[in-house]
């Protein structure tokens, strides 16, 4: 991350980049650090609960990335439920920052990264889990040495997706930050300017790079998931 945020600076054109993995680093991490507990609940429930929960975390697959924005935007604008809170809270406001992009990428990233998890989770018998539990393992104990590795695929399909796709946001990230330059301007908002500009060798470039990031994950995910198969 520091050759690349050293390169941003040196190469202005490097900047949406060097953002992009940033912000796709850090949503990603949030994701799994709390989407983990949710995909194990949603994973083990029999809850009446889980059909709408499951529901409102698949909704940014079939929502319009414009649709979810704009009701971010009101949300956590200065005069929204959130936004007003956060003003009073720091001084500064979430849309048009770089804490609003992440807070936008979890929201619309989240089945990526909580779907896979749970999963992986489901995966894991049941049986597992209580012949540890019977040994006297606390849940947690069972989790981390039981779960947890049962399930790695399941993480590191996760963070494949989940990374991946806050990489190629477009729709969310321009209504909730804009185009500001070395704050909010992702490399898909840059591709964006650079088309209209008619700037068609940067806009390949950066697209071109995106291309084949994509193509890469998509690969290893295949690959991985294709060995774990004839491992197993």
């Amino acid at each position: 991350m520091e050759i690349l945020h050293s390169w941003s600076e040196n190469m202005p054109g490097l900047g949406p980049l060097w953002l992009s993995v940033k912000l796709g680093l850090v949503t990603t991490g949030i994701l799994i650090l709390f989407g983990t507990p949710l995909a194990f609940w949603l994973s083990r429930t029999r809850s009446h609960a889980k059909t709408i929960i499951e529901a409102m975390v698949a909704l940014p697959i079939v929502l319009p990335p414009t649709v979810l924005g704009f009701y971010l935007l009101i949300l956590l604008g200065p005069s929204g439920a959130i936004g007003s809170y956060w003003l009073k809270l720091t001084g500064e406001t979430l849309t048009f920052s770089f804490g609003g992009l992440v807070l936008a990428s979890i929201l619309y990233s989240m089945p990526f990264v909580i779907q896979p998890l749970q999963n992986a989770f489901e995966s894991v018998s049941r049986g597992f889990v209580e012949a540890a539990a019977t040994l006297g393992a606390r849940p947690l104990d069972v989790f981390f040495t039981v779960v947890v590795p049962l399930g790695a695929r399941g993480f590191l399909t996760a963070a494949i997706m989940g990374f991946a796709h806050t990489l190629g946001e477009f729709g969310v990230v321009l209504m909730v930050g804009g185009n500001i330059p070395g704050q909010t301007r992702v490399i898909s908002i840059a591709i964006y300017d650079h088309v209209e500009a008619m700037e068609y060798g940067q806009a390949h470039a950066l697209a071109a790079m995106l291309l084949v990031f994509s193509f890469v994950c998509m690969f290893a995910l295949y690959f991985i998931n294709r060995r774990w198969r004839h491992e197993h």
